[in-house]
């Protein structure tokens, strides 16, 4: 096994720092249709022909609906305190609403309760991509209901959970489920349009504010964050057309849904197409319905962006210069490896001025992980988190409230549109076998967060 020597000491991040790993139910559960739960839109996505690499889908995955005792035992193995995984929410209700299954409560019930007994606090997300395939047939997240739908989930969750889970999380980055399934339909449902994105954007700044005074209404002394994917946006030239395409850019991947969440309201000024919205639907104009105080706020920075004008580009006038265009260090996805760019992110977000505290409710990174003698030597991973995790701890020294930090993620899984292909796990899986094999990455979080 590689080892490394550590820069810092767990001790430098202090006593009550949250370390977690994270996971979702429509990437690692499997089970699709097992015990009543109904279809997702990543089922049903996944189906159409192109849409994933492989043809790859997300019935089985890491089976973690069969396997959780052993996969949680795994998670405490390596040190963690802190479990975040999802609900599925048409495991619960088949149908997106109606009735709930029985059998999909009782499962959630017996993850919280294996979390629990192994001392590890379990954060629940309620939403992280998986609609009922049914509410998506009467326009998921684009339809006038869909605030109605997601109260009364979120309401049965609280209720139903709540008396053991106090740490939640309302959505994980409508940013991404909205901008990737609803406007260019790279991600389930594969909607597309302008007018599809902006819908389901008002209908996802209404859900993370409403499920937030869900949370605190129903559960008492709740801890209640959102997530939010986020990158410094850097412009490619110091041009005055490289600028304007960074300010759009940054709108929409960074000031989108937090400022509306802060009582903002939408960042309209800097972008006619949002003012352009506001004149058509009265609603927008009502900031106190979008506004809610999170106890903390999840940031997910993988990596920075870089952007140039395009005119071809539509509403942003931008495209981002990859990383391997510019020859920087990269992932397996192509994304810039950049800790810094995770340093200032961070810094921007807290500008705010009105958020308590910060949550890293991802990081990580995908390698082209080889097996060899039964052992993943992952040097890259490790070094991916041992930067990153140093630009944590400056954020830190420099006064910004970082409460926590959850790894990205615990297995390889599946990784929406890229299928099987994309590892990002601590955990190796072979999927033909589901045999689960430490990665070297895996022990250095172990000893670490063991010292």
């Amino acid at each position: 096994m590689t080892t490394s020597i550590l820069p810092f000491r767990l001790k430098d991040f202090g006593d009550n720092f949250i370390w977690g790993v994270a996971m979702a139910a429509a990437q690692n559960e499997g089970a699709y249709n097992e015990d009543g739960r109904g279809p997702s839109i990543w089922d049903n996505f996944s189906r159409r022909q192109g849409k994933i690499k492989g043809a790859a889908k997300p019935y089985v995955a890491c089976d973690f609906y069969h396997r959780y005792k052993d996969d949680l035992i795994l998670a405490k193995a390596l040190g963690f305190k802190a479990f975040r995984f999802s609900i599925s929410w048409s495991r619960i209700f088949p149908e997106g609403t109606g009735k709930p299954n029985k059998e999909g409560v009782a499962f959630y019930h017996k993850v919280i309760d294996e979390c629990l007994k192994l001392d590890m606090d379990p954060f629940v997300t309620l939403y992280h991509w998986d609609l009922p395939a049914a509410l998506e047939k009467e326009g998921g997240w684009t339809s006038h209901h869909m605030n109605k739908w997601f109260n009364r989930y979120a309401t049965f969750c609280a209720t139903e959970y709540g008396d053991k889970v106090k740490k939640w999380i309302v959505l994980n980055e409508p940013f991404g489920f909205t901008m990737l399934g609803y406007m260019i339909g790279k991600h389930a449902p594969g909607k597309t349009g302008v007018n599809n994105f902006l819908k389901a954007v008002h209908h996802a700044a209404m859900a993370q504010a409403e499920g937030g005074r869900i949370l605190r209404s129903e559960i008492s002394k709740a801890y209640i964050g959102t997530t939010f994917s986020c990158s410094q946006v850097i412009p490619f030239s110091d041009s005055k057309e490289d600028k304007a395409a960074a300010l759009k850019t940054d709108i929409l991947l960074n000031r989108l849904f937090i400022e509306p969440l802060l009582g903002k309201g939408y960042p309209k000024d800097d972008f006619a197409l949002l003012e352009k919205l506001e004149m058509q639907n009265t609603a927008w104009k009502y900031t106190d319905k979008l506004r809610f105080d999170m106890d903390f706020i999840g940031l997910q920075n993988y990596f920075p962006v870089v952007v140039k004008h395009n005119p071809f580009i539509p509403i942003v006038n931008a495209s981002e210069v990859k990383a391997t265009t510019r020859k920087v260090p990269h992932t397996a996805m192509g994304w810039e490896i950049n800790a810094n760019g995770f340093y200032n992110i961070i810094k921007q977000f807290w500008k705010y001025g009105a958020i308590k505290e910060i949550i890293i409710s991802e990081n990580g990174a995908a390698f082209n992980d080889v097996v060899k003698d039964g052992a993943i030597a992952d040097q890259q991973r490790i070094d991916y988190f041992q930067s990153h995790l140093q630009a944590v701890l400056k954020a830190k020294k420099e006064g910004i409230n970082v409460k926590g930090y959850m790894a990205w993620t615990l297995m390889d899984n599946f990784e929406w549109a890229e299928g099987y292909n994309a590892r990002f796990g601590l955990i190796h899986v072979d999927f033909k076998t589901q045999l689960r094999t430490i990665k070297d990455s895996g022990y250095w979080f172990r000893d670490l967060l063991t010292q």
